[in-house]
């Protein structure tokens, strides 16, 4: 769905440009150490030695998921003196998280479907 000018999306069918950008969303989000980092970070902002607690992967993989995330646009970083701190982009991307996990809890905790 299209969106014009801030408003409300269009019936219309997205753009090709759109689709890339999505598919290219959903890739970084299919692999499990990704998800977890953004499930994270959209609950707040991290650096990456608390991110490698939190998810329990090596630091040099995380700063390598990190990475690709940030060039997906899925993920911000600002520097606070030495530190590097990481979130979620914008809203888009913590309500996409919150989802795709919600939608998990349907499956594994056999929580009855809904519209």
């Amino acid at each position: 769905m299209q969106q014009h000018n801030g408003g409300p999306p269009t019936d219309a069918p997205p753009t090709d440009a759109q689709v890339e950008v999505a598919v290219a969303a959903f890739r970084m989000l299919s692999d499990a150490t990704r998800l977890r980092l953004l499930w994270a970070l959209a609950h707040g902002e991290h650096d990456v030695g608390n991110l490698v607690t939190v998810v329990g992967a090596a630091r040099p993989a995380v700063s390598q998921h990190l990475a690709k995330l940030r060039l997906a646009g899925l993920v911000a970083c600002r520097r606070e003196g030495r530190r590097v701190l990481y979130r979620a982009r914008d809203s888009h991307i913590r309500a996409l998280i919150a989802e795709a996990v919600h939608h998990a809890d349907h499956e594994v905790l056999r929580i009855p479907r809904h519209e």
